[in-house]
Formats: C-alpha cells, sequence, structure tokens
C-alpha cells in the first residue's frame, strides 16, 4: 500500500476500526475514508453504491459490523445474521466491481466449530457445528470469509480474510447489551471495587477458556498482512494462548484493586467451551502481537475509570 492511497476504513467509529485509523494516521497514510453510519448506511445497497462510484477508493477495510455479547446474540440472531449479511455483501460486491487494490474482511474466532480441536487450525472452518449461542453472528461471517475466497478464486479479487481472537481495549463497549467478556468483566469489577461491594456475579461456571489480543495488536496485524499476505485463504491472528475466565477474572480483580468474591451463575451459559486459535501461519510471515494481557487489562480499567470520571457509561451492570 502507498501511504497516498484513498483507504476505506467502514466501521471506523468502532473499537478495530478506530484502532486501524490510529496506526494508519500515525504510519502516515494522508487519504483515509471514513463515514458514520448516519452519513452511508452499509445495509443501504443503493447508497453503498453510489459511495463507491463518488469516491473510487484504492483500499477497503471492513471493520463494520453489528456486534454484540451473548445475551445480545442469543435474543437476536436474526438481526445479527441479516444486518451483516448485507453489510457484508454490499461493501465485497462494491469493492470487486470498483477495482480496489486491496481489501480485507474482518472475521471472528465464533466461526470455527463448537467442539472445534484446539488451537483451532483455519483448516478447521465448516468441519462442525457451530455454537449455539452465536450461530447467527457466526454463519454471517463464515459468508463474508466464503465471499472473499470465491471473488478473489473466480475474478481476481485481491482480498483477505482474517480472523482475530477475543479483541479488547481502546473503545470498547462496556454497555451491558453489546460489551464481551473482558470489558463487561471489567465494568463489573471496577464498579464493584469503587463502591466498596463484597462480591460480583459472573455468567458461566468460569470454566470457559478465551484467548485475548489488544485491539491495537489487531491493528497492526491488519495492517502487516494486507502488506505482506496475498492469499485467498483466512488467516489466524491472536497470541495462541488462553485464559479460564476464573482466571481473567482473578487478573481483573488484582488490577483494579478488587478484594471481594466471585459468584458463578452456572444457569447462565458459558458459551464454546475453548476458542484458542492456531497462528503458526501469522508468526511464520513475521508477525506477532507484543501487548500481553497483564498490560493491557490495566490500560482497559485505566480506560474504564476515565470514561466513568466523564459520566459516558450510563446505566449500570
Amino acid at each position: 500500500m502507498d501511504r497516498s492511497d484513498k483507504v476505506f476504513v467502514a466501521g471506523h467509529t468502532g473499537m478495530v476500526g478506530s484502532a486501524v485509523v490510529r496506526l494508519f494516521k500515525k504510519l502516515g497514510f494522508s487519504n483515509l475514508v471514513l463515514r458514520t453510519r448516519k452519513e452511508l448506511d452499509l445495509r443501504d445497497s443503493a447508497a453503498v453504491e453510489g459511495f463507491f462510484r463518488a469516491e473510487k477508493p484504492d483500499v477497503v477495510i471492513l471493520a463494520a459490523a453489528r456486534v454484540g455479547g451473548i445475551q445480545a446474540n442469543i435474543d437476536c440472531p436474526a438481526e445479527f445474521l441479516y444486518e451483516n449479511l448485507i453489510i457484508q455483501t454490499n461493501v465485497i460486491r462494491q469493492s470487486y466491481l470498483g477495482g480496489v487494490k486491496k481489501f480485507c474482511f474482518l472475521g471472528s474466532s465464533c466461526v470455527y466449530p463448537r467442539q472445534c480441536p484446539q488451537p483451532m487450525k483455519e483448516e478447521y472452518l465448516m468441519t462442525g457445528p457451530l455454537e449455539p449461542t452465536n450461530e447467527g453472528y457466526a454463519i454471517a461471517k463464515i459468508a463474508g470469509l466464503k465471499m472473499v475466497e470465491y471473488y478473489t478464486k473466480e475474478h481476481g479479487f485481491n482480498g483477505i480474510s482474517v480472523v482475530p481472537c477475543n479483541l479488547y481495549g481502546t473503545n470498547d463497549s462496556f454497555d451491558p447489551l453489546h460489551s464481551h467478556v473482558l470489558s463487561a468483566l471489567v465494568r463489573k469489577v471496577v464498579d464493584a471495587a469503587d463502591s466498596s461491594v463484597g462480591s460480583v456475579t459472573i455468567w458461566g461456571s468460569g470454566n470457559a477458556r478465551r484467548e485475548f489480543m489488544h485491539v491495537d495488536d489487531a491493528a497492526e496485524a491488519i495492517f502487516f498482512l494486507m502488506e505482506h499476505y496475498d492469499s485467498p485463504e483466512i488467516i489466524n491472528i491472536g497470541w495462541g494462548e488462553d485464559v479460564s475466565i476464573k482466571d481473567l477474572a482473578a487478573l481483573i480483580a488484582r488490577k483494579a484493586g478488587f478484594e471481594g468474591r466471585f459468584v458463578y451463575d452456572a444457569s447462565r451459559p458459558d458459551g464454546m467451551p475453548r476458542k484458542c486459535l492456531d497462528v503458526l501461519r501469522m508468526k511464520a510471515l513475521g508477525c506477532a502481537p507484543e501487548i500481553f494481557l497483564e498490560d493491557g487489562v490495566q490500560r482497559t480499567i485505566e480506560e474504564y475509570r476515565e470514561l466513568k470520571k466523564r459520566n459516558l457509561t450510563g446505566g449500570s451492570l
């Protein structure tokens, strides 16, 4: 990519998109094309077509998606399936028709089977049933991965598909309905510590294991792969190491100064028993994350406490 390329970052206000924008600006990209949802509804096929005809971007990074935590996925599978299908279909199709030089699609580790062998290799995609609690979202993401693959193989479209592990960090959502596990735990534990509450209830058994990567590392990996990877085959990005929810909660408690106890509500779903990616393909290219979980958690706690000071979070967990 040239620093003068016109780069469209779809979803630039979200956690991943904003991290990509921060990095690209730091690297000297001077022609970023950014649109809010009010300015460009990616679900509107005609609007997306008009945007591509007018702007003619050279590079497209699709970080826009409808996302949410486990309860949101359970409650609204139709919406997660539909909105993500239509967003990615519109953007991938118009990127191909518009002749973009390089395209990047962001997948999710939930595309792998619920009982997937660990760590999860790229070739394990579509080898078994999905985790039911986020099946709608996962099906949409699989369709996006395959659309990029098919357009690349059939039409010479220069697209790559990146499958990240669980992401967290700057500009993550702490909203109870939309947050993921790490940000949700940070909010619960920090609120309890700040209010001297004696216990925190956590969904599930606490035994499920997850892999976490800071979103700034994800942005670095996306940039690296846009420069050095040209295969239609999906590629995992992450640490290749996971942690139990119980151990994650203990880490957050230590960093936040919470001295109470955790109560695990086993009547609530755990989701997939384990999600740890095989990242040998990524590392073989010379790409590796740098922000260790302890440092990233500390940073996230500080960011949440700053949000609390500014009264931007609202509500309570």
